[in-house]
């Protein structure tokens, strides 16, 4: 892995979507061989908000990840730090508001939320631990977190075919169908140096979250992380999986439902 090219600005990683945010979805989907719609629809499950309720979908770039909650009359808010990724949603969904904001500052007040999203994007969080105690804040007590990030496949012959399709197939087909091929150099090295599931869980606990669990998707190469906010008042409880200790330990604290 070439590590300086994971070594970038915040500023030159927005630059890099504003670049491909014209066929980003595009890409998307033929990139995860049309796996990219599945995802959202399990993540949209897991949120299982109302209408009535507000959903802040973090990352959410050209609004892909948003439109099923605005279809369904659902408030939700579009936040991500590309202009270009906005501009592009905003004219294709006008009915959603879309806001600009740095994921480790983000612009709302606490409790805000009856639900935080993001898909596919934390990786790309210069600071992905503030990103998500700054989700924490924004997300009113007893509120729902989920995140849907690329993880590592449980099986390892799986693992090995997937890493090697990261770092050769995918640049060759980005060449052909994207109009910033690097950018999915630095998209497929991010993947491969993001942490485990059971890493990324201890974070969420580390952060205040509660009731953390996960769901591998496509033998792993997607995790489907949820959480809760704690109720205002409420302590604790270290048999209930608040981080106690290294992740080896909170690691026998996390539920797996089904694969």
């Amino acid at each position: 892995m070439n590590r300086a090219s994971l070594d970038k600005r915040p500023d030159e990683v927005a630059t890099m979507f504003d670049d491909v945010a014209p066929k980003y979805d595009v890409v998307n989907d033929v990139l995860s061989m049309g796996q990219t719609r599945r995802w959202r629809r399990v993540v949209v499950d897991a949120v299982g908000v109302s209408t009535g309720q507000r959903v802040l979908d973090l990352a959410a770039g050209t609004g892909t990840s948003s439109e099923p909650y605005a279809d369904a009359g659902i408030n939700v808010v579009a936040c991500d730090f590309s202009l270009g990724m906005l501009k592009v949603g905003k004219r294709r969904r006008p009915d959603i508001d879309f806001i600009a904001g740095d994921a480790t500052r983000l612009p709302f007040a606490d409790d805000t939320f009856d639900a935080s999203t993001i898909s596919f994007g934390l990786r790309n969080v210069n600071e992905p631990k503030k990103a998500l105690a700054e989700m924490l804040r924004v997300t009113k007590p007893g509120g729902r977190l989920v995140i849907a990030e690329f993880s590592q496949p449980v099986v390892p012959l799986w693992r090995t075919m997937y890493t090697e399709y990261l770092m050769r197939a995918l640049p060759a087909i980005a060449v052909k169908v994207s109009s910033n091929p690097d950018a999915y150099v630095y998209l497929a090295e991010s993947i491969r140096a993001w942490p485990d599931q059971d890493h990324l869980a201890a974070w969420l606990q580390e952060a205040g979250w509660e009731s953390v669990t996960y769901r591998n998707l496509s033998g792993g190469i997607v995790a489907v992380h949820r959480a809760q906010k704690p109720l205002s008042g409420a302590a604790a409880d270290p048999a209930a999986g608040a981080p106690t200790g290294p992740v080896a330990k909170l690691r026998r604290n996390i539920v797996r439902p089904g694969r």
